[in-house]
């Protein structure tokens, strides 16, 4: 996903269910059963996806209701070869969201938030390979030094300790659904089962599938080798610590300077090249490049003229109209001042090499040097790796291999599946495919909260509409762009806007305990930089007048 989200709009924890309105922006396969042959071992056999075919059969429902919820029973359990999770209650629903970005955890949120009734609440499983909830947005303000790790990724543990929400640490290997079968009149069935990497399966009656997107660096030669990535809170740290290794080998001389290259200039690019130029100042030079001519193409007009401004009056260098077709260690040289070289955990590396192509008429190729690559272009789903490997469309996927989901974000031909964010390929009234953002993500959670509440209690589900309340980005530790849709022209640019965008993702924060531990952090630092520059302001003047 990308690392941008738009003000205004944060998920509502509210005390009973609630229609989600433009207003408040809170927001096949046949019937034959592909498990049949798969599931079952063959007499010696191995299968690494095997389950004994007893596995997952369905109790008789002693309701006599259409929506009862029959857990199915495990009759063979001695003969199973891979744990079961198991659920608290054997009757209430069992909702299962994989993936704990702003998607599945707002989604989380949002289901403990509604009211339900005693029998219908669902057991809600939120499954992660990481332990902590990333904010991503704010990923570029760890480089700048402006907020703390704990600040913006505060642990599952933390955020859900208050709710019923039941957090594991994993990651999926395997999709096995089950409500695309046919099944007969009255027959109970759950929704299908999850493979996680340790083993563990999970069986659900929901599920919402909230993975997000990988960054995808193997592009070019050299790319997945010398290139780092910035989409995760990993990324981030590492690319913290190499700039910090990189300046301790700088410090206390004046040449060579740092020299970081970036490739791609929409809002990631944008802001890694200004909070990092920012940081090393006259230390370092940093190295634009884009295939387009200019940055942000799909930003405002407001912000995209605020990043103009700013890269521009910075020690940065434009490179646009260009691609990079390949990345490359420096040659050894035997003068050592002429080079460059930082040390990694499996030993030094040289300066790396840029090759640039032209993507526009009348430019020529060109080669750069560089202490850091960063790739801000590209990613990849995660989805079609977890499809089985003898059903491998049982998803429906888009050629970019995002889930295609109904307007009520379920995945299309799977009523009890829902897709939101990156996970998603949904697209608006006008046909076109809505973008892989935070905004988009925190209003797809609201949806697919109320729709699954919907679904379960046998109510109308919504058609998710996407709201554009507009879009952010950071420019520095003091200085962004704001720029709202429902005000026309209206750009908020400096430190206005700087103030702007950090209270409105304040707000957004997950839970209030959290937001109101952001805010006083953020406050107080606010106020000791304010005391401080005034306490500088002061002695200039002092000096000066004597």
């Amino acid at each position: 996903m990308s690392c941008r989200a738009a003000p205004w709009s944060r998920p509502s924890h509210i005390a009973g269910p609630r229609v989600p309105t433009p207003a408040r922006p809170r927001f096949a396969l046949g019937s034959r059963n592909l498990w049949k042959n798969s599931w079952k071992i063959g007499a010696g056999v191995s299968n690494m996806f095997a389950l004994p075919s007893t596995l997952f059969r369905c109790m008789a429902s002693s309701g006599s209701g259409d929506g009862d919820f029959a857990q199915s029973t495990l009759t063979d359990e001695a003969a199973a070869p891979f744990p079961l999770y198991s659920w608290p209650d054997k009757q209430r629903p069992r909702v299962c969201i994989l993936g704990g970005g702003f998607g599945g955890l707002y989604t989380a949120l949002r289901l403990e938030s509604l009211v339900w009734p005693n029998d219908k609440r669902p057991q809600v499983l939120l499954v992660d390979q990481s332990d902590k909830f990333v904010f991503k947005p704010m990923l570029y303000e760890l480089l700048s030094g402006e907020v703390d790790v704990w600040e913006i990724a505060p642990s599952f543990t933390e955020l859900l300790k208050n709710t019923s929400v039941q957090f594991v640490r994993d990651s999926v290997k395997l999709l096995r659904p089950s409500d695309h079968l046919r099944r007969k009149p009255g027959e109970p069935c759950t929704g299908g089962v999850v493979h996680l990497e340790s083993g563990t399966v999970i069986e659900y009656d929901w599920l919402v599938l909230a993975l997000g997107a990988e960054a995808k660096i193997d592009v070019v030669p050299g790319s997945a080798e010398y290139a780092l990535p910035f989409t995760t809170l990993e990324d981030a740290l590492r690319v913290e610590s190499k700039l910090k290794m990189l300046e301790r080998k700088r410090f206390g001389k004046s040449s060579p300077t740092i020299e970081v290259a970036i490739v791609g200039l929409g809002y990631s690019g944008v802001e890694l090249a200004a909070t990092i130029s920012e940081r090393l100042k006259n230390t370092g030079t940093v190295k634009a490049i884009n295939v387009q001519t200019t940055v942000c193409p799909t930003a405002p007009q407001g912000n995209r003229d605020a990043a103009l401004k700013v890269l521009e009056s910075r020690n940065i260098q434009l490179l646009l109209g260009y691609f990079v077709s390949c990345i490359k260690e420096a040659p050894t040289s035997d003068d050592s001042s002429s080079t460059v070289t930082y040390s990694e955990v499996d030993g030094d590396h040289r300066k790396l090499i840029l090759d640039l192509q032209p993507a526009e008429r009348g430019l020529k190729g060109q080669t750069l040097d560089a202490d850091l690559v960063l790739w801000t272009v590209g990613s990849t789903s995660q989805i079609p790796r977890l499809q089985p490997p003898d059903a491998p469309y049982v998803i429906p996927l888009n050629g970019r291999g995002q889930v295609e989901t109904e307007e009520t974000l379920q995945v299309k031909g799977h009523p009890r599946t829902f897709a939101i964010g990156d996970s998603a390929a949904l697209r608006d009234p006008s046909g076109k495919l809505l973008p892989a953002t935070a905004q988009v993500a925190f209003q797809q959670a609201d949806f697919a909260g109320w729709n699954l509440w919907a679904a379960i209690n046998d109510r109308p589900l919504l058609p998710f509409r996407f709201q554009n309340l507009g879009e952010m980005m950071t420019l520095g530790r003091n200085d962004a762009a704001v720029t709202a849709s429902f005000i026309e022209g209206l750009t908020l640019e400096g430190p206005l806007g700087h103030a702007a965008r950090k209270l409105v993702y304040c707000l957004r924060m997950p839970t209030d305990e959290h937001r109101v531990k952001v805010g006083i952090s953020w406050f107080t630092k606010a106020a000791i930089d304010s005391l401080a520059s005034v306490q500088n302001a002061v002695s200039n003047t002092l000096t000066g007048s004597s």
